[in-house]
């Protein structure tokens, strides 16, 4: 899963980036701080893998990971080259999601390049300039949809439909994601990589005093509600405590999270909701070489998911031995879980679920 960070200048993205991925990407209180995208992967958290390595002592520990992605912060004009330029909108084409991090806190000590806090307004330039980023992909690929249509090319002429849709909403400011596509046309605007055809998740950076409480901050409700409309998700987050969290040690940081009320850190927080955005789920394999956790979409049949391992898994594939997680941890171990007869065996049509701890029997 990848993820990729966007907002304007001194919102707390690379605050945010510090504190999940402890990457130290250089952080001031200026525009353009960041001039080359950061990139950091950062390790899923998951109970499960922890248990299960536990068990098992293996060799090998291996999570599932998220890699975020930290452009410049963008200006208006940033699709025409203003600030320094679009070309960093071209670092985050291939990510999976969006995270829009957005100022939702006053403070006179920290600049903020439009003059002052105001959610709404900070929203309506970034997705301008995805607009109008995407627009410019969307006229490339119409006019060459166009020119083989009249060529009589069949294919052309629904890529041309699509086109013509997708360039109408954004032309109006809306975002590619408010088009209504069919399957195939979805399958013609898949490749483009619009940035505004992908799922967002708003990121409220609040203040410490704010994100005690966040629904009595305004700035919070405004943006709860543009997300809402946006039918995205919406997480309130303060950049600077995830960051001082993110240097304590592991022992001292439930500590510091309940002196401050929260119940778990951001970074938890953000990758469920990623997980949840592009509807993902894990699946576990265990042993004495290796416990690893698997990312897989939702839905995707057992075949599927040997394939991530392995394409022989995958084309070989004769079964399944799974057992739903909290079942293994019940009983203690796989002797326990064999003798009760909760190792199941399933064949090509079954759908995986979240925790399946899976033993893949193939052969090529």
């Amino acid at each position: 899963m990848q993820l990729g960070i966007v907002g304007l200048p001194n919102v707390g993205k690379s605050t945010l980036f510090n504190a999940v991925t402890a990457a130290g990407a250089e952080c001031a209180n200026y525009p353009f701080c960041t001039i080359e995208p950061n990139v950091g992967v950062v390790a899923v958290p998951d109970a499960r893998l922890d248990w299960l390595t536990s068990l098992y002592a293996p060799k090998k520990r291996t999570p599932a990971v998220v890699e975020f992605v930290d452009i410049a912060g963008l200006v208006r004009g940033a699709s025409k080259g203003e600030g320094l330029g679009n070309k960093f909108l071209a670092n985050i084409r291939t990510v999976d999601a969006i995270i829009h991090v957005v100022r939702c806190f006053d403070d006179p000590d920290i600049t903020h390049v439009e003059g002052g806090t105001d959610p709404a307004r900070d929203v309506e330039i970034i997705n301008l300039e995805l607009a109008l980023a995407d627009l410019e992909t969307v006229e490339r690929r119409l006019a060459k949809s166009q020119k083989a249509a009249k060529a009589g090319d069949r294919r052309a002429l629904a890529e041309t439909e699509t086109w013509e849709l997708v360039q109408s909403a954004l032309s109006d400011g809306a975002s590619a994601r408010s088009v209504e596509l069919t399957s195939d046309q979805a399958e013609i605007v898949r490749d483009a990589d619009l940035l505004t055809r992908k799922p967002v998740i708003y990121l409220a950076n609040m203040d410490e005093a704010g994100i005690a409480d966040p629904e009595s901050v305004a700035h919070y409700t405004v943006l709860r509600g543009i997300a809402s409309a946006d039918g995205a998700e919406l997480l309130p987050i303060c950049a600077k405590t995830e960051l001082e969290v993110a240097e304590l040690d592991e022992s001292e940081r439930a500590e510091f999270l309940a002196e401050l009320g929260i119940a778990e850190s951001g970074l938890n927080r953000l990758i469920r909701c990623g997980y949840a955005t592009l509807g993902l789920i894990s699946f576990l394999t265990s042993g004495a070489d290796e416990c690893r956790a698997w990312t897989i979409t939702r839905g995707t049949k057992a075949p599927g998911a040997a394939g991530k391992i392995h394409s022989d898994f995958e084309r070989g594939f004769i079964r399944a031995e799974i057992i739903a997680f909290d079942d293994l941890q019940s009983v203690g171990d796989m002797v326990k879980a064999k003798e009760k007869g909760l190792i199941r065996s399933e064949g090509k049509e079954y759908v995986m679920r979240d925790g399946d701890v899976t033993l893949f029997r193939f052969n090529v």
